[in-house]
């Protein structure tokens, strides 16, 4: 009889100011490099400065020009060559996620030493990679440790810290997403994932203080690495992408630089969440990305209502065979369209109740009009 299950997570979580001070300490107190073969990838950004602080002589640099499948594998293919014992990925997102996919390709442990927190790939299974048409996501081995230096988060553009908050609220849009397709798909949901998905998102939402304040920075960080344990636990992105993300990749698709991942992120869920009428998600969600300073309605973004409507009618076709709030309505264009509106004086309009409210009786994720060639 199994009684418990082996989880796969970080050996070591370290998010404090100076952290990145200790990094080769960490390698060795954890056995996680025995004869020195460190190799570290950096960015154009705040990589060299953070190599110049490392106490790492012997350790080889590479740097990386961008966030491309071709990149990851030119790095990987050197990894593999030159007999690493590991790897350290330092940067924003994209120079973790290609070094997450070249350790993976050479079949050593990486650490994730994160710059900023624009996103929950930190320590996530899973690498977003650029490519001839677009992006793609990648499964990979995730981080054997993450470490978050406070001190350099806040050196970087502020833009790119409150990012990472739509990342992480958006999770309970997707786990919403997620319970959508068990109760009409049959599709199974892992509870365990779930659990540590939405305490992530919860504890972001509910954190006073801004990006601003250590401790808000502090729990904002943890909740990352919670997110991508979560994706860890599932096998799958189920706990933090639903129909939010099928309108992000959609947009990244048709409106390539009109919003960061997590600025992204935290509009579509809380457009799929106003589709679902959870008023009260739908209003606390609001409140936080407003409070944050993250955008809101698709002009927020530069985007006309017809722009936004286009991308949530192609959104679905980003992720074939995921079930969410997108798929359950199948809205067609005009229908659409009138969605977008309301939803948009939904947001601007004062107090909670500018959510749509569920129809009685109504199944999970609908609303008023929810099902095919609803208003």
């Amino acid at each position: 009889m199994q009684l418990a299950r082996i989880l796969t997570a970080p050996l070591v979580v370290d998010v404090r100011r100076g952290a990145v001070a200790d990094l080769g300490v960490l390698l060795a107190d954890r056995r996680i490099v025995t004869e020195g073969r460190v190799a570290v990838a950096v960015g154009p950004g705040q990589g060299d400065g953070v190599v110049a602080e490392l106490d790492m002589r012997t350790a080889q640099v590479f740097r990386i020009e961008d966030g491309s499948v071709d990149a990851a594998i030119a790095l990987g293919k050197r990894l593999r060559a030159d007999a690493y014992e590991a790897v350290a990925g330092i940067g924003g997102g994209k120079i973790i996620d290609v070094t997450k996919f070249a350790a993976h390709m050479a079949g050593i442990p990486m650490v994730a030493v994160a710059t900023n927190l624009a996103h929950d790939g930190i320590a996530s299974p899973v690498s977003s990679l650029e490519h001839e048409s677009g992006k793609g996501s990648y499964g990979v081995v995730p981080p054997v440790a993450v470490v978050v230096d406070l001190d350099r988060v806040r050196s970087g553009p502020p833009r790119m810290v409150r990012a990472g908050i739509g990342d992480v609220v958006n999770n309970l849009s997707a786990i919403a997403d997620w319970e959508l397709a068990a109760a009409d798909r049959g599709e199974p949901v892992d509870g365990l994932a779930v659990t540590l998905a939405r305490t992530a998102a919860q504890a972001v939402l509910h954190q006073p203080g801004t990006v601003a304040d250590d401790e808000f920075l502090t729990v904002l960080a943890e909740s990352l690495v919670l997110s991508g344990i979560a994706m860890t636990v599932a096998g799958s992105s189920r706990p933090g992408s639903g129909g939010d993300h099928e309108i992000l990749h959609a947009i990244d698709q048709l409106y390539p630089g009109a919003g960061t991942h997590g600025e992204l992120a935290g509009l579509g869920a809380l457009f799929c969440t106003y589709l679902r009428g959870d008023e009260r998600l739908f209003a606390l969600m609001s409140a936080c990305l407003r409070r944050h300073e993250l955008p809101r309605t698709p002009a927020d973004l530069g985007l006309g209502p017809d722009e936004f409507t286009k991308a949530v009618l192609h959104a679905p076709a980003t992720r074939p065979g995921r079930y969410t709030i997108l798929e359950r309505l199948d809205l067609d264009e005009r229908e659409i369209a009138v969605k977008v509106a309301a939803f948009t004086a939904a947001v601007t309009s004062t107090g909670p109740s500018a959510a749509p409210s569920a129809a009685p009786g109504a199944g999970p994720g609908a609303g008023p009009g929810a099902g095919p060639g609803g208003a």
